[in-house]
């Protein structure tokens, strides 16, 4: 992409991303991500009705009078961006590829926690990490990202959650809040990766997908590619048995997908190409509240 047209790109989703995450999700990100608990703030003469346990008996002694530890919420985050880079998130059957879609959300995650005053980093992978950009504060930083969102050209096509979340569990050592955005089309199993990076960082999975995906369109004869391996063969979906194999499976997946989030204990949110995104976020939140 051209150094103009990218920057163009790169203002549009600024100025809708950033809107959104001041003007909608300010409020329900911060009490949905919290921080990693109490820090202590200061201290102030014990009143009546305080906890005991919270007495600072060095100052207490100093003063002799009873003094209590103040303290306040630990606020400060580091929240991860798992993108999904695979041949499969170019796929778009209605206005916009999953991909743009999938920077949308990403950027508007992105300037919620800058918002909030958190840190912000990406992992962009395939099959292998592409790319891993460290968490740091800052529009400056934000505005790489979402540059990176948009121009970034994987050299891998297929997808390896498990390997993402493995490397996302070594390469951050504090616990962070890690979004993973991708359609979650992976032969390999991920579960138990997931949940091992569960229990260290706190995970938030994002599907997104298109409606072309969930069902085939009565069309007749079609040639199909797989994205991931450039496989092609063509099927009649004509045939009433044709289209009710393919729905069945897209439903077996999703049902095994969701339940690898319910056994690892992983909030989701699936967000189809020509849905509200907005809306779909704003429930994940509420439901973390």
């Amino acid at each position: 992409m051209e150094t103009t047209e990218l920057l163009k790109k790169v203002r549009r989703i600024e100025i809708k991303t950033r809107g959104l995450s001041r003007n909608i999700f300010a409020g329900q990100y911060h009490s949905a991500f919290k921080g990693r608990g109490m820090a202590f703030s200061e201290v102030r003469e014990y009143q009546y009705g305080d906890d005991i346990r919270d007495i600072d008996w060095n100052v207490t002694a100093r003063h002799n009078k009873a003094y209590i530890k103040v303290f306040e919420e630990e606020r400060e985050l580091t929240s991860m961006l798992l993108i999904d880079m695979s041949n499969s998130q170019g796929f778009g059957s209605v206005n916009q590829l999953k991909r743009d879609y999938v920077t949308e959300i990403a950027a508007t995650l992105a300037f919620s926690a800058i918002q909030n005053n958190d840190k912000i980093g990406v992992i962009f992978f395939s099959d292998k990490i592409e790319k891993f950009i460290p968490p740091k504060k800052g529009k400056k930083h934000i505005l790489f990202i979402i540059r990176e969102l948009i121009n970034f050209e994987p050299e891998n096509k297929k997808t390896d959650l498990q390997m993402a979340l493995k490397f996302l569990t070594n390469a951050i050592k504090k616990r962070c809040t890690a979004f993973l955005i991708s359609d979650f089309i992976d032969s390999k199993e991920y579960k138990d990766a997931l949940t091992i990076a569960n229990r260290k960082h706190d995970i938030v999975a994002v599907q997104v997908y298109d409606k072309l995906e969930t069902s085939l369109p009565n069309v007749g004869l079609m040639k199909i590619e797989d994205a991931e391996t450039g496989a092609e063969r063509w099927i009649d979906t004509s045939q009433r048995k044709v289209r009710e194999s393919y729905q069945n499976w897209w439903s077996t997946r999703q049902s095994k997908m969701q339940d690898s989030f319910n056994r690892s204990r992983v909030d989701s949110v699936s967000v189809r190409t020509d849905e509200d995104y907005v809306k779909a976020l704003l429930l994940l939140f509420k439901k973390r509240s």
